[in-house]
């Protein structure tokens, strides 16, 4: 059993052809984005006086790991099309196959290379760079488009406490404040008070003062109002819970993001469908990698006429089919129309199929 699963010299071969391709196609693409992102950004940081040291640290430190990591399954893609299309010209899956080697086991080095690739990609995509999108994105909102800030919202509404709820009619971030507020507390469905304001200010801890207030009190068929100038009062929410920015998921762990989808849905906000998105997937990236292998390794292992571009083009137009289902399905997920889970598991379940058919047709 030992020498079943022991690393044959053709297998470490394999696994270090791929990672390095993998590793090469990573710093050639990225450095030709960061030099496009450079040129696309340079006025911008020069207008908004960015230190280079920032540019270098706070910016392209934190840019090129996060983009790695985002596209790795198409790195991936890209890097066994690549790598196998030039052993099938130098005529060496030939030899492999004609040595009794069958396409099957030939896979096996393969699938080793992308669970490494995998894993690291988790890990790194689940829990190291989330926290080093925050100054990514801090620099963005300072350097970059300032605009971009998220400043407030309108029209907001969700659950405090079990039968508790509260409505802002709009919400300053830069002053913590809120205006055209109401709380509603029911019992049994039956409205029990109502709390109307004109401004709310958060202070710190879930310290709340609520300004120029009325409260009804229900009681059967009498109603009791109270008034004033201002209170203190706590509610179990800050407004970052309730003000949402396009780039929040992107500075979550999956640990975080799973907490706040919880809570959100408890307090039954309706703004979370980009941060369950985000959340499936960076679990269904982890399937890509093998499923993107298996196609790449099955279509590029025949040599054909075209040689090893007419591979990669093939790789690029699938790479783009790929992108492109991804970018639908999570806008259906966005507007409701589609179930995140879905919209994250749908790329994978399309290529899937993809990948059965061609590696029943690669050479054995």
């Amino acid at each position: 059993m030992n020498n079943h699963f022991r690393l044959k010299l053709i297998d470490r071969y394999i696994i270090v052809k791929f990672l390095g391709t993998f590793i090469f196609m990573i710093a050639l693409i990225l450095s030709i984005a960061v030099v496009f992102d450079i040129n696309e950004k340079i006025d911008k940081f020069m207008t908004n006086n960015a230190p280079l040291k920032e540019i270098v640290f706070d910016y392209y430190l934190n840019f090129i790991p996060y983009y790695a990591n985002l596209f790795s399954p198409l790195f991936v893609f890209l890097a066994v099309i690549f790598f196998t299309s030039k052993m099938a010209n130098n005529s060496e899956i030939i030899a492999i196959l004609t040595n009794g080697i069958s396409f099957k086991r030939m896979m096996r080095p393969y699938m080793i290379a992308a669970l490494i690739i995998a894993i690291v990609s988790f890990v790194f995509g689940g829990y190291i760079i989330p926290p080093a999108n925050k100054t990514r994105i801090a620099f963005e909102a300072k350097y970059v488009d300032p605009k971009k800030r998220k400043v407030g919202d309108r029209d907001i509404q969700f659950m405090v406490a079990p039968g508790t709820i509260a409505y802002f009619g709009n919400f300053d971030l830069s002053t913590n404040k809120g205006y055209n507020f109401s709380l509603d507390r029911f019992d049994s469905l039956q409205l029990t008070s109502r709390l109307t304001a004109q401004s709310i200010q958060y202070d710190s801890a879930y310290y709340w003062t609520i300004y120029d207030y009325q409260i009804r009190t229900f009681d059967g068929l009498r109603e009791q109002i109270t008034s004033g100038t201002s209170i203190d009062t706590t509610m179990q929410i800050v407004p970052n819970d309730f003000i949402i920015a396009k780039t929040d998921q992107q500075m979550m762990t999956l640990t975080e993001l799973r907490q706040y989808i919880n809570s959100q849905k408890k307090r039954g906000m309706g703004n979370i469908q980009p941060f369950q998105i985000e959340y499936h997937s960076r679990i269904a990236s982890i399937l890509s990698a093998f499923i993107l292998t298996i196609i790449g390794a099955s279509l590029s292992a025949r040599k054909v006429k075209g040689g090893m571009g007419l591979n990669i083009g093939i790789g690029l137009v699938l790479s783009m089919a790929y992108i492109l289902f991804m970018t639908i399905s999570s806008s259906f997920a966005v507007s409701g129309a589609m179930s995140p889970f879905i919209a994250a598991w749908i790329p994978n379940l399309l290529f899937t199929a993809i990948a059965f058919f061609l590696y029943r047709r690669a050479p054995n």
